[in-house]
């Protein structure tokens, strides 16, 4: 058994893999950027080593780095968990070539399943059906648009070195084929130095539905059932489960015996995932589901097989890396009930998605879930890595139970000031659609605007803001200073400097219930109501010098008019458009003194791997501009002001 262990990554899968690495008794060695010199990872491995600068180019995706730190502290195995290096098999062979131990598959295996129009001919000769399409080196504009007629539209045209939603474009007609083509091969050529496309019939209903697989070095192969991943939005997954909704027993059988054939076909060892693609417009059948491609690593979402299955796909990999057979025979196997997975971003849907990042002030994911994650209460935020920040994920005997809880969950979600996708999520798990298992991969799209749109915030949740932060400037966070000690009502507010002015309290008359505040920026008012004052929902919170509520997922950041001396500066409200993290802008696509329309880009800015347009706010001028390409700023800098358009 491997004694010692380098992590070849960071965040939630490094500390998945230190957890599972401990119970086995196995030392585990962390690696480190400067960005992550304090982080969870760092403080909960045996030993770390710095690697380098912030950027994942100069250190975490620097492989002579990481196995250079392998050699320093002794370790004998290196596990490069999802992402990063975990696919590149120059990096395993180098592994293997230092004398230490790779834990994931052969180079050559990765080779074989790394381009997509290989590992389809590959899989068409193992018998593995794949989708309809054009795979061919002929890669003449004109030669691909008479393959693009002849498979019929809408197509897809897909890099065949891509990934993670980059280098692919659906193709409705052939007027379109020439614009999207090019397009494709421009930003596939950037991403991945390879602008060779494959074309694909486009499935018109698809669903997202993957096999687990686990190979050995002693000749054994076994599935370990279905996930779907068909709940995404640009192609990345937001809600995984396993089983598949509306998967019977024989086209389980069919597809899980397929995934086993691919995976023998490339003499696979260790965890790996084969995807598929199925047109569910006729429900989930054999004859239309097709072979997409293999992820040669662990997937996010592995927890949810090892919530049907029992299984730990880590303490597996370990023991088969050691040379230990896979524990279990395929016999030994069953789905035992159901599980789900929801992925939770460092994000606000509200804007688009733009990340968010800072350090965690409130961090509070509630006990109704098994927590996947990399952070901690006082953790930060970083811009130079993925949103994810945690993996909330629950089981129960079918999947009504499974995805209620996963929604009871979702709404225990208390984060703070670092913005999240969970309300986001909570509202995908409530679509009508979802919970009838009628979805396909476009539902987010077909629907993002009314998933991402938070309620108005009602006269009861005003109240309750302006009483959270009064109670909190009482000392007693239990007992709203407009209450007696033994709870009734007291509105004689006679006592407090701070509640007459707020109430407008002359001598003799009786007080004046409205309130003026600012509930997300916005100014408003409020007339309390005498049966909320017991209120006392303990999912809210006071952070600096405002109140939020952090209830079901969605965050409001309500203060108290004076706190702002009778402005809301700095809110997109006002036509400040603050940075939104720290990034490079660049690209400004505005003047000052030019003319703009409400949704105009004004510029685009780069973080956390992801370019972000920042728009006006409302039809105005810019009055104010403090963007420069290629300038790096920091979150909340003034980079635009917009003056309103007379009306």
């Amino acid at each position: 058994m491997i004694q010692s262990l380098l992590i070849a990554n960071r965040g939630e899968i490094a500390c998945r893999i230190i957890r599972t690495a401990r119970e086995m008794g196995i030392r585990t060695i962390a690696v480190y950027s400067d960005a992550d010199a304090k982080a969870l990872h760092v403080r909960q491995a045996d030993e770390a080593v710095h690697i380098g600068p912030s950027p994942a180019r100069e250190s975490y995706l620097v492989g002579d780095k990481i196995i250079a730190a392998a050699q320093a502290t002794g370790a004998q195995a290196i596990h490069p968990g999802y992402g990063f290096l975990s696919e590149n098999a120059e990096f395993a062979q180098a592994v293997i070539d230092a004398g230490l131990i790779w834990v994931g598959p052969k180079p050559s295996s990765i080779t074989a399943m790394g381009l997509k129009d290989a590992a389809k001919k590959l899989m068409a000769e193992a018998g593995v059906p794949v989708t309809p399409g054009y795979m061919g080196e002929n890669q003449d504009p004109g030669y691909l648009a008479e393959q693009a007629a002849e498979i019929g539209y809408p197509v897809l045209i897909k890099a065949v070195a891509g990934g993670g939603g980059k280098g692919m474009r659906k193709v409705d007609s052939a007027a379109d084929f020439a614009d999207a083509l090019a397009s494709c091969q421009r930003e596939a050529a950037a991403s991945f130095g390879n602008d060779h496309v494959l074309i694909e019939k486009y499935i018109l209903t698809p669903r997202h539905i993957e096999v687990q697989i686990f190979g050995d070095t002693h000749g054994n192969v076994v599935h370990l059932f279905e996930r779907d991943c068909s709940l995404q939005r640009r192609h990345q997954k937001v809600i995984e489960e396993a089983p598949a909704p509306g998967m019977d027993d024989a086209t389980r059988a069919e597809l899980c015996a397929a995934a086993v054939r691919a995976a023998k076909a490339v003499d696979y060892v260790g965890a790996g995932t084969i995807e598929f693609i199925a047109d569910a417009s006729e429900g989930l059948r054999a004859d239309r589901i097709w072979f997409m491609e293999m992820n040669t690593r662990l997937q996010v979402e592995h927890p949810v097989t090892e919530e049907i299955t029992g299984v730990d796909l880590v303490e597996w990999q370990l023991r088969v890396a050691s040379g230990e057979p896979i524990p279990l025979a395929q016999d030994e196997l069953a789905i035992d009930g159901w599980a789900m997975e929801a992925r939770l971003y460092a994000e606000d849907p509200t804007t688009g998605f733009l990340p968010s990042t800072g350090t965690l002030v409130e961090f509070d994911l509630g006990y109704r879930a098994r927590i996947d994650s990399g952070v901690e209460l006082g953790d930060s935020i970083s811009p130079y890595y993925d949103p994810m920040i945690a993996k909330l994920i629950t089981s129960g005997p079918n999947r009504h139970a499974a995805g209620y809880r996963l929604l009871e969950a979702v709404r225990q979600v208390q984060v703070w000031p670092v913005k999240t996708n969970a309300a986001f999520l909570g509202s995908c798990l409530l679509d009508e659609d979802f919970i009838a298992g009628n979805f396909d991969t476009g539902l987010i799209q077909r629907k993002v605007d009314a998933l991402t749109t938070a309620p108005p915030v009602d006269d009861a949740e005003k109240s309750a803001g302006v009483l959270n932060l009064l109670r909190a400037e009482s000392g007693d966070p239990m007992r709203s200073p407009l209450q007696r000690p033994d709870g009734s009502p007291d509105w004689s507010v006679h006592n407090s400097s701070r509640l007459n002015s707020l109430f407008g309290f002359r001598l003799n008359n009786a007080p004046n219930r409205l309130i003026r505040m600012t509930v997300d920026g916005e100014p408003t008012s409020v007339r309390l109501a005498e049966p909320l004052l017991g209120n006392r929902n303990k999912h809210y919170g006071r952070y600096g010098d405002a109140w939020s509520r952090l209830g079901e997922g969605f965050v409001h950041r309500f203060t108290l008019e004076s706190r702002f001396h009778g402005g809301t500066a700095g809110t997109a409200g006002d036509g400040a458009i603050l940075s939104p993290m720290p990034g490079k802008i660049i690209a400004v696509e505005v003047a000052a003194g030019d003319t703009v329309v409400k949704g105009q880009k004004l510029l685009t800015l780069e973080a956390m791997k992801m370019e972000h347009s920042l728009t006006a706010p409302f039809d105005g001028v810019v009055a104010e501009l403090n963007a420069v390409a290629g300038a790096q700023v920091q979150v909340e800098a003034l980079l635009v002001k917009i003056d309103a358009a007379e009306e």
